[in-house]
């Protein structure tokens, strides 16, 4: 699609847009509601709420009405949709459609922004598609003039997914499937901690009671054993629970794309009784609610827990989360997702030709992409199709690559067993740095692929110092069971880098033959791992193959968009701001001064105040001056005389010298006086604490499954003569999520990209979100639209398809576009 050069404040003079719910309610609707609003003011457009849905579009009056800046503010936090959702008969039909059609040609509407589901999608691109004779009928009927039916000639419309199954298929997320998730993880941490907490007081009460009465000099005690299923949302689409199974390391899941094999029912009850037997005293059982056998009959939590009982006598207790998912505020993941596609809609619409077909907003990797919305509809239905004619495979593929490697992880840290023979590798892990939620996940998954492909894992103690001290031990398949929801680092860390140890970090390498390094940490783990390959040239103990993964809260590791722990600390300043900002409802007129931490980093201060609707975020990428500071109070000052009389500044720690957070607090204070006052909050440490968010967990646990893997390629590769020596730059790599795949870097080559003085890459993805934060807090900046997404298409992606399938979904698309 080509772009247009006209000023983006421009290019929405005249023309009026309409937003609406449709559908299930999803936590995060509401941000992409207030962006939509806001970007399409921005441009110079009116923008309409049209509440309850199709139902309010079809029944037109007061459900169709006029959105202003004011009226979309503190709508951020709130789950659910503000503007209402509803099912609705009445558009279905062609009369109803017609009722619509003359609701938007009065107001001059031509301009429709959808947030749901495949079902109300489909519906919006249906009305499209019968636009003109919907409006030949109107005249026909004498309802509207010629000249309003030239005027609303052609409807644009623009589809954002919004649904907590995440079961659209084109986009790796849809709006609200992040915050499900850490509603199901709550349960899932608070009903393994029961548990836990039970089999603990058994222990103390049991223990006591035979010491009081001296029945006995010494215990051997069997504590509680329990099995939990744990039924989630999910007819059509097991994403939820396969995301589920990985972050809690569940025993089994059930999902409808890939029924169990036949005799499943031996294979589970072997695979419990074989983890009781290993020490583990909690199974977690995941079921989507769609979950089905080969034969096509259901599969429910309440038929695996008479199995259970049944066939090993275990205590068994099953808890069916239903609505709760659909619940709580919307983590910070969603809020910015569905900032980012407001703004991208909005975009989209008005770029719009009549040639261009209906797009969907949609989320590949880190990147905002748009997408032919009847193809996303058409693979959505295909795998409905592959499912009902048994090609399980197919289905998985069809779900896109995020999917299937979930999928391919689980099924190898679940249902493979250790081999029998050993490969007689030696594989160290050390945690590197400060410590952050979403270690512990990636060690432990990096253990067990290592036992699975037959190594010996080696857990290095207190980071580089450890390994120099050689405090390290063998840890086994069960000493990392229930490290997924673990925050922190079990292994413990420290900050020292390798260079002063060197010789002895050689010699511990010789003395413990090892033959890998796996090193979890932040820039600290990036420096200690270039330093090692510097060293190689000198210490021939260190030709071994290693691999640094990035994990640290300030996501400041070069080779990387994202590192383990960010999400986790992202979420926590979000909920925090959220509280802060919420003490001054009935205060008002209050500005709230907030400290993040990020090193020289700006992308917690950035991605927070995204999430949390912040007026300004002060970070070191982006310069600023006394100039930028004043223009800020003035913009505060503005505010404070419309009816939002709140305002948020976020302040990444290192971001200037001098204009410390005591003097923008003491800047404020003196330039507000009179009209606001101020409030200051350092939050300090807490940021990276807490247990893992669902995000964390599950990109630790792909980290370190494919760290592993690749390190066991590797590990064939550079086997010489009976022995293995890697002095190769790609023998020592970053790993990391980069656009839309994980990708090994040489560290040598990531030298280059590196500002090694304050600890940054020099280049940053995030920094092109920062316009979208200003415009949403309204600033008049300029958007630069040359980076918004082309539209793309979906059977790019489908290679995999059948032949047959490939050819009929290629005569529907080219039906659908003529």
């Amino acid at each position: 699609m080509s772009h247009t050069s006209m000023d983006p404040t421009k290019m929405g003079i005249g023309r009026s847009i309409a937003v609406l719910t449709s559908g299930g309610d999803a936590q995060g609707m509401n941000a992409a509601v207030r962006a939509t609003v806001r970007v399409g003011l921005y441009t110079g457009a009116k923008v309409y709420f049209v509440h309850e849905g199709y139902q309010g579009l079809v029944d037109g009056g007061d459900n169709i009405k006029l959105a202003t800046w004011e009226s979309v503010s503190m709508m951020l936090q709130l789950g659910g949709t503000v503007i209402g959702s509803a099912r609705c008969m009445d558009f279905r039909a062609r009369e109803g459609r017609m009722k619509a059609a003359l609701n938007l040609v009065k107001l001059g509407i031509t301009n429709l922004c959808v947030i749901g589901g495949d079902g109300s999608l489909t519906g919006a691109n249906q009305f499209r598609t019968e636009w003109s004779t919907l409006l030949v009928d109107l005249v026909k009927a004498g309802k509207i003039s010629n000249d309003e039916a030239k005027t609303s000639s052609h409807l644009n419309i623009v589809g954002m997914v919004g649904s907590i199954d995440n079961d659209f298929c084109g986009t790796d997320m849809t709006i609200g499937t992040d915050s499900a998730l850490h509603r199901i993880i709550e349960v899932v941490d608070a009903i393994t901690t029961t548990a836990q907490r039970h089999t603990h007081t058994l222990f103390l009460l049991s223990l006591w009671h035979l010491v009081y009465n001296k029945e006995v000099s010494s215990v051997v005690l069997f504590s509680h054993q329990r099995t939990f299923i744990l039924e989630v949302m999910g007819r059509h689409c097991g994403y939820l629970a396969l995301v589920t199974a990985l972050a809690c390391g569940a025993d089994w899941v059930f999902i409808p794309e890939m029924p169990p094999d036949e005799g499943w029912e031996g294979h589970l009850c072997r695979r419990l009784a074989d983890q009781r037997a290993r020490g583990c005293r909690l199974n977690v059982i995941i079921v989507a609610e769609g979950a089905m056998g080969r034969d096509g009959k259901p599969i429910g939590s309440e038929d695996i827990k008479k199995l259970v009982e049944k066939n090993l006598g275990f205590d068994t207790r099953t808890t069916v989360l239903g609505h709760v998912q659909r619940g709580g505020t919307p983590s910070a993941f969603d809020r910015i997702l569905g900032s980012r596609m407001g703004v991208e809609a909005v975009m989209a619409l008005l770029e719009a030709t009549p040639e261009t077909p209906a797009c969907v907003v949609s989320l590949s990797g880190n990147q905002a992409v748009r997408l032919p919305l009847m193809e996303c509809v058409q693979v959505t239905k295909d795998v409905t199709t592959a499912m009902a004619e048994n090609r399980w495979e197919d289905a998985i593929k069809l779900r896109g690559k995020s999917f299937e490697n979930n999928w391919n992880t689980y099924k190898m840290l679940a249902h493979i067993n250790p081999p029998d023979t050993k490969s007689n590798i030696n594989v160290a892990i050390v945690n590197v740095g400060a410590p952050c939620a979403g270690m512990n996940a990636a060690v432990r998954s990096a253990v067990r692929i290592g036992i699975i492909q037959g190594h010996n894992m080696l857990a290095v103690h207190d980071g580089f110092e450890g390994l120099a001290h050689g405090n390290i031990e063998p840890i086994t398949w069960t000493g990392v069971s229930g490290w997924t929801g673990k925050g922190g680092s079990e292994l413990g860390t420290k900050r020292v880098l390798p260079s002063k140890f060197i010789e002895e970090i050689s010699l511990t390498i010789a003395k413990f033959n090892i033959h890998s390094l796996v090193i979890i940490g932040g820039f600290e783990a990036f420096m200690g791992g270039l330093e090692l390959v510097t060293a190689r040239e000198k210490y021939e103990e260190l030709c071994i193959p290693m691999v640094v993964i990035p994990a640290t809260v300030s996501n400041n590791v070069p080779g990387s968009d994202f590192s383990i722990g960010a999400d986790t600390a992202l979420n926590t300043i979000t909920s925090t701001c959220d509280r802060i900002k919420q003490s001054a409802a009935g205060t008002k007129r209050r500005v709230f001064i907030i400290e993040t931490m990020g090193g020289y980093c700006g992308y917690l201060a950035t991605m927070a105040g995204l999430a949390a609707g912040a007026d300004a975020a002060y970070i070191y990428e982006d310069k600023f001056g006394i100039r930028d500071l004043e223009m800020n109070v003035e913009h505060l000052v503005q505010k404070m005389k419309t009816d939002v009389k709140r305002g948020l500044i976020l302040r990444n720690e290192k971001c200037n010298a001098n204009y410390t957070t005591d003097f923008i607090f003491a800047l404020y204070s003196e330039e507000g006086k009179g009209v606001f006052d101020c409030r200051k909050n350092i939050l300090g440490h807490m940021q990276q604490g807490g247990t893992p968010t669902p995000f964390d967990r599950n990109f630790g646990t792909k980290m370190g499954s494919k760290a592993v893997l690749w390190l066991t390629e590797k590990l064939k590769e550079v086997y010489r003569h009976g022995r293995i020596f890697a002095n190769t730059p790609d023998s020592a790599c970053v790993l990391g999520m980069r656009k839309r795949a994980l990708t090994f870097q040489p560290l040598a080559e990531l030298n280059e990209q590196t500002d090694f003085e304050h600890r940054i890459p020099k280049t940053s993805w995030w920094l092109k979100l920062r316009p979208i934060m200003k415009i949403l807090a309204k600033y008049n900046i300029s958007l630069d639209t040359s980076e918004h997404a082309h539209m793309e298409h979906v059977i790019k992606k489908r290679v995999s398809m059948p032949a047959p399938l490939m050819k009929k979904h290629k005569e529907e698309v080219e039906e659908e576009e003529e």
